[in-house]
């Protein structure tokens, strides 16, 4: 059993969701109310934070068209901005983190640093930015590209790009609103700055013309999988969205980033590597096994699986024969650690043994499968031996409802705050405090 507890974030989307099972939310959660209450029970469950992910095109990956990515309402498709959500969240709770994803590709810096540090204030110092630079030619199209730029150079952008907002968030000073009634003054001019930025890619004057945020700067997050993605994390995140396949691979990664934040004159312990599951629950280990295989041997979440696949990856996973191994290492120009984490070339598995590993009831890093006291068990064992420092849920593909959400809040945490793995309480007054406190 680790000497510490261990952080739990909620990794989700702003769509549709389950809007078709035998517990379905309904299906049309674009009021927000949906997420507000999840946000509220996580938060009664002590959760870090809650993340929303997203993308900006509706993908035709997978066999050239959009068939089947609205016909199921995946994830990616239709889905709404979250960043108006997370400032519903935090208007209707008081600890909980709210993480938004927001493309390097979509905003000009000074516009995301300003609508970040305002959702921030917002928030009372709980918003954080998923760090994304975009991985679909369609996304980049939207935005009047032809196509995205070479992934090593989206990175070099987005390292330039960090440096624009760094220097926005901290054109005002600290104490730079005075509220002086006796002079009448609000704020010290003295204390905010211009930035004049110049650089290879971006070009801005400053300051931001919002106050300070309470965190100054927001909670960062990102999801490093290839080595210049890594790197990236190290260098900006305070939690990191990671996946790798058992717990050799956590751990190896784990410590991985811990030497590149070291290398970048950063406390490794400063961030928080939260290692993506999707625990299948049940009241006893042989029903849980049985909803992993009846989910698993599905066709039509087959089908779901490839399309997602396929539009993370930017690579058409129709032209590949079920089961058959692929028939060479794919590239791509997108999302290439998550590729390779899926493909697992040299492997000689099926693209189904691949798909089941990846998304059918064993999904993220470890398997987690059982009663919560069992699947608490496991999640205390893996962090024993990987060191730290958390897990990020989410769910097989479009299937948050609120019986899971229950199963999780109302079964599986409280497992594991009976063995003092996770906070019963929040100490911190803003996201990164809280992300600190262990």
């Amino acid at each position: 059993m680790p000497a510490k507890p261990f952080h739990l974030g909620w990794f989700t989307n702003f769509t549709s969701d389950e809007w078709n099972g035998p517990f379905s939310n309904g299906g049309a959660p674009w009021d927000g109310k949906f997420y507000v209450e999840m946000a509220q029970s996580l938060e009664r469950a002590c959760f870090d934070y809650i993340m929303f992910e997203d993308k900006l095109a509706i993908s035709e990956s997978y066999g050239g068209t959009a068939e089947i990515s609205l016909k199921h309402a995946l994830g990616f498709s239709p889905k709404h901005d979250p960043v108006p959500l997370a400032a519903m969240i935090s208007a209707a709770t008081k600890h909980i983190g709210v993480v938004a994803t927001m493309s390097t590709l979509s905003y000009p810096p000074f516009l995301l640093a300003r609508l970040a540090s305002t959702v921030d204030s917002i928030a009372g110092g709980r918003f954080g930015w998923n760090i994304v630079t975009s991985a679909e030619n369609a996304a980049a199209q939207n935005f009047g590209m032809d196509a995205l730029p070479p992934r090593e150079l989206r990175y070099e952008m987005a390292d330039e790009y960090m440096d624009v907002c760094y220097k926005l968030w901290n054109s005002w000073e600290p104490d730079a609103v005075v509220r002086d009634r006796a002079t009448g003054t609000y704020a010290d001019y003295k204390k905010v700055h211009t930035v004049n930025f110049e650089g290879k890619y971006f070009k801005c004057r400053g300051p931001l013309n919002t106050v300070r945020s309470p965190q100054g700067v927001p909670a960062l997050v990102q999801a490093g999988g290839s080595p210049k993605g890594r790197d990236f994390a190290a260098k900006h995140a305070n939690a990191i969205v990671a996946v790798a396949p058992g717990i050799e691979k956590m751990k190896e990664y784990r410590d991985d980033i811990r030497a590149r934040a070291k290398a970048h004159g950063r406390n490794p312990d400063d961030i928080k590597v939260l290692f993506l599951i999707a625990p299948i629950l049940a009241e006893t280990e042989e029903e849980a096994f049985a909803k992993a295989k009846r989910k698993s041997s599905d066709p039509v979440f087959l089908e779901q699986c490839l399309a997602l696949i396929s539009a993370i990856t930017d690579i058409d996973f129709k032209k590949y024969e079920l089961d058959k191994p692929l028939p060479e290492k794919l590239r791509t120009n997108g999302e290439q650690g998550s590729l390779d984490m899926f493909q697992q070339w040299g492997s000689n598995k099926t693209l189904r043994q691949l798909v089941v590993e990846a998304s059918g009831g064993i999904v993220g890093s470890v398997e987690l499968i059982g009663t919560p006291e069992q699947v608490a068990d496991k999640m205390a064992d893996a962090m024993a031996q990987v060191g730290g420092d958390g897990f990020l849920i989410t769910t097989p593909v479009q299937s948050t409802n609120r019986r899971t959400i229950i199963e999780v809040c109302d079964g599986l945490v409280p497992a594991l705050q009976r063995k003092g793995l996770v906070r019963t309480e929040y100490t911190g007054k803003t996201l990164k405090e809280n992300l600190v406190a262990f």
